[in-house]
């Protein structure tokens, strides 16, 4: 007896109904997530059976494809990229062929190496800079207990032995350096606390009677050196100390301070007044010193023959020092002098600014402190050389370069200058010239600058003109400095 065709069709019905869900063709698992499905509910063990031979887990009686096998480490892989790269395609396109699927597991595998490698060095990166900065505070505190109990008890009979300059080139430690600083510049002007309290007192009132400074007097008082001035013009440059700080800008907690030491000395040398680059100077020494020691360190700094040449700008002596630099520049680095004499960059344009703010707006703060340690011990001789180590320093890049870009890179130097890096080039730099130091070449170019400026005067201007005791002066000084040769 024949089915009824309705019966035909309901048997064929049953049977596809009845074929496992499990056997229908895998999807696209994006991001290595199976999409639901409708079905019967599944046991869990058998939920993570399927999954571990899906993923290549299965143990050693139930073998996986090769496909599955790739992905035994997915505690160490990032699901999201194993299903874009690994997994397969969707069912509705052309299936991966073998030999590009084998390229993107080996191009994946190659990304996870190189991932893993920049992770590990990253790690003994910060593993050695951890370790360096350990031991550089070791050493600190080692060297600031050697200072404490046995230099300063003992400073007038070992501030030149061996051992303590070894140490003050190292690095004198933040916590005596203030200390070790007034006692190397001294006092040789004899201020006194009560001293520095009169002229700021002076400067007070002096702010009262005058009105504020403003934009617009700025050009016009820039030129004056009298005191009036010069209090406007501190107003107006303190704001521009340090702003990567924000400590002595207004509202700032060293603002007042150092507004107070900047005015007193204007009160205390009006023939000097105030200068742009002596807020940094006095910046620096704020942060190192009470206020009424950074006042007598700051005036006694100031008092040196080099500070006060350029801040009193006195041509003719600042032209001395810059003769000077250039015989020992041509001594140390003759090629890159000759480059910049090629080029026409003269030390004038580069050296002002470091001489000015003792490289304290130049270099980052704690190298140029370090700069200052050895400056307080060798006096101006040091400024130069440092100048010197610098463009040794980066002499193969200054000599690549044309007027422009060596003045650009010289007047704005890199902001991260490895400081051992440095004090090894300042310490190639030899200060000796024909078997002359740094003092002797500076006088026997001033005493030749003065006889030429001398016998120049004396020669050219009528005899008429001149008054005999001007005369007399002058024959002097010729005699004086031709003896001196």
């Amino acid at each position: 007896m024949l089915a009824s065709p309705n019966a035909a069709v309901s048997c064929v019905l049953r049977v596809k109904d009845s074929r496992p869900v499990e056997q229908r063709d895998p999807g696209w698992k994006l991001f290595g997530k199976v999409p639901p499905r409708e079905g019967p509910i599944k046991d869990p063990k058998r939920i993570q059976k399927e999954y571990e031979t899906k993923s290549g887990r299965a143990g050693p009686g139930n073998p996986t494809s090769p496909r599955h096998s790739v992905r035994k480490n997915l505690d160490f892989e990032p699901l999201s990229t194993t299903a874009l790269i690994l997994e397969d395609r969707p069912a509705n396109l052309p299936a991966k062929p073998a030999e590009e699927a084998q390229k993107h597991r080996q191009q994946y595998e190659e990304m996870v190496a190189q991932a893993k490698k920049r992770e590990l060095k990253e790690a003994q990166k910060r593993k050695k800079q951890l370790e360096d900065r350990c031991k550089l505070e070791e050493s600190i505190g080692t060297a600031a207990q050697i200072w404490n109990q046995e230099i300063l008890p003992n400073w007038s009979t070992t501030c030149t032995s061996r051992r303590v300059r070894d140490l003050w080139w190292q690095g004198i430690p933040p916590s005596v350096r203030g200390k070790v600083w007034s006692l190397a510049v001294g006092n040789e002007l004899n201020i006194t606390h009560e001293l520095y309290s009169i002229c700021l007192a002076r400067a007070k009132e002096k702010w009262s009677t005058t009105p504020a400074p403003s934009l617009e007097t700025e050009a016009e008082d820039a030129g004056s050196s009298n005191r009036e001035s010069s209090l406007e013009l501190i107003k107006l440059d303190i704001s521009r100390t340090f702003p990567q700080l924000c400590i002595f800008q207004q509202g700032g907690p060293y603002h007042d301070v150092l507004h107070s030491i900047l005015g007193a000395y204007t009160c205390y040398r009006p023939d000097v007044g105030y200068v742009q680059g002596m807020s940094f100077i006095a910046a620096v020494l704020i942060l190192n010193l009470d206020t009424a020691d950074a006042f007598i360190a700051f005036a006694n700094l100031l008092n040196k023959p080099c500070q006060m040449a350029f801040f009193r700008v006195d041509h003719s002596l600042m032209l001395t020092y810059f003769a000077a630099f250039e015989v020992f520049f041509e001594e140390n680095l003759p090629k890159l002098f000759a480059h910049f004499q090629k080029n026409n960059l003269t030390p004038d344009i580069y050296l002002i600014d470091w001489i000015f703010t003792l490289y304290s707006k130049s270099l980052p703060l704690d190298l140029a402190c370090r700069v200052w340690d050895v400056f307080c011990r060798d006096n101006e001789e040091f400024l130069f050389r440092t100048g010197l180590g610098l463009l040794r320093l980066y002499q193969d890049v200054l000599t690549t370069m044309d007027f422009i870009h060596m003045a650009q890179f010289l007047t704005r130097l890199p902001e991260l200058i490895p400081a051992e890096q440095l004090f090894q080039h300042i310490a190639a730099i030899h200060m000796t010239s024909r078997n002359r130091k740094w003092a002797q070449e500076y006088e026997a170019l001033f005493i030749s600058h003065h006889l030429a400026s001398a016998q120049r005067m004396y020669h050219t201007l009528p005899h008429t003109e001149i008054p005999v005791t001007t005369q007399t002066q002058l024959r002097f000084e010729i005699l004086c400095c031709q003896h001196s040769f």
